[in-house]
């Protein structure tokens, strides 16, 4: 089914959920060599949302999508089509999808997963919008969610790392629409995606695998030399996000047709303060047209922009009517970004 020129998709409802319990820099201060100076002078996270052990990310994803779908004034039933963006899943297999589909009672409608890590989010905005476009979707629900707490080295050694991340879930509703007024009316406008494996294991999870010279996934090496934990080269990523991002950012709003100065804000993924103060610095964009959310919430991967963007509702921030432009940068390497009219 090739996709229909009549038809545009549009965010028409978004949520969020994190967990209670929030853990401070000085909080983490009593578990690893590190201090609320040196997390906040090198990311600018204060603080962050770890769950309780019996609960998953579908748990949190539930909530989320809980919310975006009352928010878009429909009922569960009207959802058909269900997109999970993850690098935290509940279990190997399944897709997390699936499990959300069952505690939403949505048996029968199509279930996905993608593993496209910080930039999952705009990653299912592109698919979600090309499946509205397309005629055979009118409501997808779009989740990104994160339980990190349960996956990181919480000793002095795993510092570097273990700061950064925290729990979450975000959630939109991409509905069908006609757009009568391209200036007020909500549709996605654009989306581009990127991605160089050349550079995969600068960021990434060696364990449990199979790309190993070992009969097993998992073996007490794997486990003895922490390869069960993730494994990062900061100064790689944070030289290739800002490069990236400012790139495939001013390929979408240009090839609109719009400027810089056209968005009304900008709601990039939140892995670090610095990265996201580089890009705007790099591109001239006024602090007060981006919305951050790292200082509360740390990186929650493909939560972060869902999550931003029901914050920066919440907040009065964000308007039906306004140009949003969106990127994102992390494993894989992988980098997106997106415009739509919210």
């Amino acid at each position: 089914m090739g996709v229909n020129p009549s038809l545009s998709a549009r965010i028409s409802g978004v949520g969020a959920f994190v967990p209670p319990k929030v853990m401070t820099n000085h909080d983490l201060e009593k578990l690893m060599d590190t201090s609320d100076e040196w997390i906040v002078q090198r990311t600018g996270i204060k603080e962050r949302r770890w769950v309780e052990q019996n609960v998953s990310t579908t748990d949190l994803g539930f909530e989320a999508a809980k919310a975006a779908i009352a928010d878009a004034g429909l009922k569960k039933e009207d959802i058909d089509m269900i997109i999970f963006a993850t690098l935290s899943p509940d279990h190997d297999f399944p897709g997390n999808a699936c499990f959300l589909q069952d505690k939403l009672g949505l048996a029968g409608i199509a279930a996905l997963d993608i593993r496209q890590q910080c930039s999952g989010f705009i990653y299912g905005l592109s698919i979600a919008d090309k499946f509205i476009c397309s005629g055979s979707h009118k409501n997808i629900l779009l989740v990104g969610g994160e339980v990190h707490s349960k996956g990181l080295d919480r000793s002095p050694k795993g510092r570097a790392v273990s700061v950064l991340f925290g729990d979450g879930a975000g959630a939109v509703v991409v509905s069908a629409t006609e757009v009568k007024d391209p200036k007020k009316d909500g549709h996605i406008i654009a989306t581009n995606l990127h991605a160089d494996g050349a550079y995969a294991k600068e960021l990434w999870l060696p364990a449990p695998g199979t790309g190993f010279d070992d009969p097993d996934r998992m073996s007490m090496k794997m486990f003895e030399e922490d390869m069960h934990y993730p494994q990062m080269n900061g100064k790689t990523v944070f030289v290739h996000a800002v490069k990236r991002m400012c790139e495939t950012l001013v390929h979408s709003v240009t090839s609109s047709g719009f400027s810089m100065q056209d968005v009304d804000l900008f709601l990039f993924h939140q892995a670090n303060m610095r990265i996201n103060d580089k890009v705007g610095e790099v591109l001239e964009i006024p602090a007060e047209k981006v919305f951050n959310t790292i200082q509360k919430y740390g990186n929650t991967t493909a939560a972060t922009i869902p999550l931003g963007m029901s914050d920066a509702v919440k907040a009065g921030k964000l308007k039906r009517g306004m140009l949003v432009a969106s990127a994102a940068f992390g494993s894989g390497f992988t980098w997106a970004s997106g415009v739509w009219r919210y």
